[in-house]
């Protein structure tokens, strides 16, 4: 069977489909599903001059954040707390006490009194750091002044990340905070924790803050510089012009921009209204149904998060948190992120076949050499990859260059749309455009600084109480010992986690909880599959009921019901909950091998586990979608679905059985659908 290959003959689309294919939501209509479930959606409306002084300290912020990251070499407590100091001022600037509660031009005297005294101890603490430096923690633990900052400093960064993130990582981190002081908890007296919690680096300014204002400010500032190059329309013309034809071409080519897109956004939400407000319409066009249309955008938008070489932003603390150098973290992504859209791509076929639906007619898509003159709006991608892969600069001096080239890039771009008399010249760069990232990069700083804060609390009150040895006597009694019993426990520990909080922070919560008692000897899971494992698990939540954000935003443009297109993405994803487990048994995925492994063998190894791995998922999808040449009988289904599943457990034995299944379960689908054909 082609993905590929258009057929000569195919039924037309299921009428319930077509009957909807003009209906889809506008911006209006997203902005407001998202301001209904999405915290960083409900921000202040400013209007006139408000706004342009507004827009402006965002501007600040962001070149005050380059300052910090290429320039400055002073101690890392500066950079840190001023960096917070000023995510405090633009996050009170932003986000409002409540949903709903936004006026236009409205900053109530509340708001401003807790932005001022939230910023003070921060800037305090930066610009006294060598003193409280040297200071025993006794002296502060008695000092009433440095304590009230501690707790005024702790406090706003709680409310912002209440504003800007939403309740559940704070129900974690007080319960931490709670077990940290209570006396049937580790008892740590007051003024120590506090004293542990805002003035060291195993708190509110720990590593996750460290990995922000170092790498992620950088990389979500050079993505508001990409995306306004015209790099996302571009990435469509080009999956467009790969897959349109094909049979369900334009889910196809959902899949195929969203993985390209997702490169440079790093957000499944941003990811899914970026690229769906293209792709779902022409999926609903095509004949999908719209909570279908809407779950491929989602799913696939969401795999930008795992997709090289951004990966979102947890790769960079991933990189902090192991010691493994970033660029090492990128090339072990690879191989997981392939299988995921590989399986979605195979499902969203499926699926095309299972509807008879056409693809896009070659006469209405972008041709190859149409699209060739513009390839130059790949280099700022193609050179922070190559300056990231070399190791020889920083990732921030990298993110920074290819701000740079795509500045340039830009330029390029107004002589090329003259040149070759293209009509639209959107993605020409201007001042104001330039403007406009740096405003976008601030903004989508502060969500991410405000959970990285939280996680920070969470991570030191582990570290201080010695709770990562209770969690692991607590799960290895209820498992046994036995890996795939502590897998299971670990993935439903992040997926509940990651439904109300952002990935970066569910990764970093979780590597200092959960990977940590993977990694034991008890259960021997490698450290890098234990940190990918919650990685991934933390993802999915994106798209896992009931809290799934992207496929809210996906149901939006779709107009479909938000649960319906909620459940088709958690089971189009299914390669996110299998791939984990197969990385997590079997490390060969992520290229760690035995000592000893010859370079043959390695190579080998991986060649085979993407194989049979691919031909588990295809199974799986099969099994799902119910569909596999013609309709399957449960029976059926049940046993592609066994077959799938036995090639993804680490064996000779259940690859051989498995493919036995699999194979067996197509040739008679085959032989049924071509005696059908025939009769």
């Amino acid at each position: 069977m082609s993905f590929w290959k258009k057929e000569k003959e195919t039924p037309p689309p299921v009428s319930e489909a077509a009957a909807d294919a003009q209906e889809v939501g506008s911006a209006a209509d997203v902005d407001e599903v998202m301001k209904k479930f999405d915290r960083e959606s409900n921000v202040r409306i400013w209007e006139g001059t408000p706004k342009w002084i507004i827009k402006f300290i965002m501007i600040a912020f962001s070149l005050f954040c380059m300052y910090l990251t290429l320039i400055h070499t002073g101690q890392a407590e500066f950079r840190l707390c001023t960096f917070l100091g000023g995510i405090v001022i633009i996050g009170y600037l932003s986000f409002p006490i409540k949903k709903g509660n936004v006026k236009v031009n409205s900053l109530p005297w509340y708001d401003i009194i807790i932005m001022i005294a939230g910023c003070i101890p921060f800037f305090y603490f930066a610009f006294n750091v060598e003193k409280i430096a040297m200071t025993d923690y006794t002296v502060v633990s008695n000092d009433p002044m440095l304590l009230t900052f501690a707790v005024i400093g702790i406090l706003a960064m709680v409310e912002l990340c209440r504003r800007s993130v939403g309740l559940p990582i704070l129900c974690v981190a007080g319960a931490l905070i709670i077990y940290t002081l209570a006396p049937f908890g580790a008892h740590v007296r007051p003024g120590k924790a506090l004293f542990d919690l805002f003035y060291t680096t195993n708190g509110v300014i720990g590593t996750p803050i460290s990995a922000c204002q170092k790498f992620i400010v950088m990389f979500i500032i050079f993505g508001a510089f990409l995306e306004r190059t015209g790099i996302s329309n571009f990435f469509i013309s080009l999956a467009n012009c790969a897959a349109g034809s094909s049979s369900g071409g334009p889910a196809k080519v959902a899949v195929i921009s969203s993985a390209l897109c997702g490169m440079v956004s790093g957000s499944s939400v941003g990811n899914t209204v970026t690229t769906g407000s293209v792709t779902i319409p022409m999926m609903k066009k095509t004949g999908y149904k719209g909570e279908f249309a809407g779950a491929v955008e989602a799913a696939a938008s969401t795999g930008g998060q795992i997709m090289p070489p951004i990966m979102g932003a947890a790769a960079f603390i991933m990189a902090e948190t192991t010691g493994l150098p970033y660029q090492k973290i990128v090339v072990l992504a690879i191989l997981p992120a392939f299988l995921y859209f590989a399986g979605i791509f195979i499902a969203v076929h499926l699926e095309a076949k299972k509807l008879g639906l056409k693809g896009i007619p070659k006469s209405e898509l972008p041709k190859f050499k149409e699209l060739a003159p513009k390839l130059y709006l790949l280099l700022p991608l193609i050179i922070l990859v190559w300056l990231v892969s070399t190791g020889k600069n920083t990732m921030a001096y990298s993110a920074a260059i290819a701000i740079i080239i795509s500045i340039i890039v830009g330029v390029i771009n107004i002589f090329v749309n003259k040149a070759c008399g293209f009509q639209d010249t959107s993605d020409n760069i201007s001042f104001m455009k330039v403007l406009d990232a740096l405003e976008a990069g601030a903004k989508g700083t502060i969500s991410v600084a405000a959970a990285c804060s939280m996680a920070g609390i969470v991570a030191g009150c582990v570290t201080s109480t010695g709770l990562a040895s209770d969690l692991l006597r607590a799960i290895l009694s209820v498992s046994g010992g036995v890996k795939i019993v502590a897998l299971l426990l670990t993935m439903v520990c992040c997926i509940v986690l990651g439904m109300g909080v952002p990935t970066t922070a569910n990764y970093c919560i979780m590597a200092a909880t959960c990977a940590p008692i993977l990694m034991s000897e008890q259960i021997g899971i490698p450290m890098v599959c234990a940190h990918f494992f919650v990685f991934y698990f933390g993802i999915v939540a994106d798209i896992t009921p009931p809290v799934a954000l992207a496929a809210y935003a996906g149901s939006a443009i779709a107009k479909s019901p938000p649960m319906k297109t909620a459940f088709n993405a958690t089971k189009l994803a299914i390669a996110a909950f299998v791939v984990p487990y197969i990385f997590a048994l079997n490390p060969a995925m992520l290229f760690q091998f035995a000592e000893g492994t010859s370079m043959a063998m390695k190579v080998v190894q991986s060649v085979l586990i993407v194989i049979t791995s691919l031909a588990g998922l295809y199974g799986i999808a099969a099994a799902l979608n119910g569909y596999l040449y013609r309709p399957m009988n449960p029976l059926f289904r049940l046993l592609i679905a066994a077959g799938g599943l036995c090639m993804m457990i680490p064996g000779n034995l259940t690859d051989v059985i498995g493919v036995v299944v699999v194979v067996g379960v197509v040739v008679l689908q085959r032989m049924s659908a071509k005696k059908s054909a025939a009769a």
